[in-house]
Order: C-alpha cells, then structure tokens, then sequence
C-alpha cells in the first residue's frame, strides 16, 4: 500500500464514526492514548506522538477533520477525497503549507524555519522545481537557511549555539521532506531529494502557474525613450496575474533589482501598493485579464525619481502548453539599464561616456559600476535564458 493509500485509509478509520474526543493521556511524557471514535490510538513512542500528531493537524488543515466543542469531527462534504487520490493528494500538498508547527519538531532548540515555516518551506519547494536533477540535502539546508536566517540577528551567537541552531532548521527539512515524500511529491534518497512528476504538478499549483489549456497572456514591455539598442521583452503570462505579481515578473525579466516604488497607469487609474499618500487602487486586487484585452496598451513606471516608463501591450491570448513554465519570457533585446543611473537620459549620457576611454568621467562612471573595464559594460547583452531563469526563482505568491 502506498503511503498516500495508508494515510487516507487511516483517516478513514479515524473519521468512520463519530468522535469522542482526543483529550491526551500522558503518564511519562512518552505515551498518548487519544480516543477518537470508538477507537484508541495508542503511541508507545515519542516518534509515534509526533506522527499521530501530525497525522491529526494536516487532516484538518486539509479539512477533512474539525474540532467542535473541544471534540474532532469528520468533515462529511470532504470524505469523499479518501477514494479520490489525486484531489486528496492535492488537498494535502495545500495544506501542508498550514502545518508547519506540527510538522516542524526540531527537539529542544526551536528551528528559525520552525519560526519562519511558510518562507522556507516556499524557498526549499523552490529549489526543488528549479533542478532538473535529484538536489543535495545539504543545498537544501543551506537554501532554507539562507531564506529565513536574515530575519534575525545572529552576530553574537556562539559558534556551538550557532551549529545546533542550524542543526536543528535541518532536522525540520528532513521531517518535511518526509512528509512531501508521503505524498508522493518527493523521491528522497539518503543524500538528495527530487521532486516527482506529482510534485512538480502541485507546485506549479502553488505558483500560481496555469494548467495545461487555462488561458495565458502574450506582451511585450519596452522600456520607452531607450534606444541604441532597443531594451524589450516578449513574455507569456497567466491571464489570471494579479498586478502585484506582474510587477515582480517584469521586474525579473527585465533585470532590475526591486529597490524603488512602482505604479500601474491603466486607462487613467493608477494601480499600486495600498496605502500611503497616493492614493493607488489595490494592485492585489486587479488582474490583468480583467482589466484588458488584445491590443490595448498600459505604463508601468519604476523608481519614482529616475522614471523608468515600461510601456506594455497586449498582444495576443493563448492557452498554457504542457512543460513550459510561466510567466515566461520568449524573446527580447537589451541589457537592463543600471539602478540610480538617472532614468532614460542618464543612461543615454552613461553610455557615451562609458563609449570614450577619454571622457573626464569615464574612469569615475566605471567605479560607480563597480567595473575594472569599459568592455565589462554591454547595454546589448541579454538572452531569454537569463530572464527565464530568474522568473523560475520567482517567489511562489
């Protein structure tokens, strides 16, 4: 029986009647007797608590089980995903994302992915999706660690403390690449972890990427007022994109670094991040096929003070194709423009500068650019591999 087989079965045994409640008996701290139904789980192991544990907390994250007046009830309207494996297999890849402190028992020194489960769990997903080959443990420690460790200050540990704060983030991994490999989203080796054909199909879910035949979005941004040469992308996006998430596409595909604010102009309505004094509709809240159609034209205006107008059309509608990723980029021209190099006209006078090894700023211009060489510098440089390669990074919403 597969393991996926074996959960639902044991759910099924779990929910066959009605619940008595799952008051925990505990004598030596290493034994859990709950009564749920007519029927007692006995765990005569700390390890058998956690998964009985688990067990629990992802059925009703996943909704086949709730909790009234203190006792767990089988959610009747979602029973029928125990003789359904492919949509119980989806529920529970879903709700994984809502377990994490059942899931995540890292021993007597919490974890800061313990802490931080939603952003690493997304970054170690991530990385998986991104290989096309099985990935080391240790690049996924470090992957995980690298995506929560920031968010705290860390300077004045201990190298001991420090090492078993690690340890411990990957004693968490190992428990949640169990719980993925369960499902049957995850092929886990001894020294590596792939995702599986299912896996990679949930977690495309997950990031928001279309299924085969959903409808998808052709356009082209061009960056307006740059020429010598052209700076322009033609990418393929999911019809269904919010604006906060085309603005994290074009920023990848592009290149630009996301340090400034931005803004959606769309028939004379400003669209942006709520808040503030300027009064932008919700970009969370539109999405792009709602707004437009084939044809029309829209601005999207990064760094308030440099300008950078990125002027997009609409070109077509198509449908999502099997093994493409997306947003995708299909074509374009044009490195990005450097940060602060004071929009369209700074980056005209940074190119001609740059172009004369004689100009008074050359040499400056190349400091600033943290460049030894004037060749180190090609405004024509891009290719849709680069930009591809940065929106498979992209940040699941």
């Amino acid at each position: 029986m597969s393991p996926l087989a074996n959960r639902a079965e044991r759910w099924r045994l779990a929910t066959s009647t009605p619940m008595k409640g799952a008051g925990r008996v505990l004598d030596t701290g290493d034994r859990m007797d709950p009564v749920i139904g007519d029927r007692t789980f006995k765990a005569k192991s700390s390890e058998e608590l956690y998964h009985l544990t688990l067990l629990v907390e992802w059925a009703k994250a996943a909704r086949l089980l709730r909790t009234a007046g203190g006792r767990l009830l089988p959610v009747k309207k979602n029973a029928k995903l125990l003789d359904r494996p492919d949509e119980l297999r989806r529920a529970l890849f879903a709700a994984l994302l809502h377990i994490g402190q059942a899931v995540t028992v890292s021993g007597w020194l919490e974890s800061l992915f313990a802490h931080e489960y939603d952003r690493g769990l997304r970054a170690l997903l991530q990385r998986l999706y991104a290989a096309t080959t099985p990935v080391p443990l240790s690049d996924l420690y470090e992957v995980v660690w690298q995506a929560v460790s920031p968010l705290y200050v860390l300077d004045d540990l201990s190298p001991d403390r420090l090492r078993h704060l690690r340890t411990a983030g990957d004693h968490d991994i190992q428990r949640v690449l169990k719980a993925l490999a369960s499902l049957g989203a995850v092929h886990l080796a001894k020294e590596s972890a792939e995702l599986t054909a299912n896996g990679r199909t949930e977690t495309a879910r997950m990031r928001g990427e279309p299924e085969p035949g959903d409808a998808v979005l052709q356009i082209l941004v061009e960056l307006a007022d740059v020429d010598s040469p052209r700076v322009w992308r033609r990418l393929l996006v999911p019809a269904a994109i919010s604006l906060d998430r085309l603005h994290s596409v074009i920023q990848d595909a592009m290149g630009w670094q996301n340090c400034h604010m931005h803004a959606f102009s769309i028939d004379g309505v400003q669209y942006g991040r709520p808040g503030g004094e300027l009064g932008f509709r919700d970009e969370r809240t539109a999405t792009l096929a709602a707004l437009l159609k084939p044809g029309t034209h829209f601005v999207y205006t990064y760094d308030f003070g440099d300008s950078w107008e990125h002027l997009i059309t609409v070109e077509r509608f198509e449908t999502a194709s099997t093994g493409l990723h997306y947003p995708h980029c299909m074509d374009g021209a044009g490195a990005c423009p450097p940060e602060d190099c004071g929009g369209a006209p700074g980056y005209s006078d940074l190119k001609v500068i740059l172009a004369d090894p004689a100009h008074e700023e050359h040499h400056a211009m190349l400091a600033w650019l943290g460049h030894r060489s004037a060749t180190e510098f090609a405004p024509g440089r891009f290719t849709p591999d680069e930009a591809n390669a940065r929106l498979l990074h992209l940040t699941a919403p």
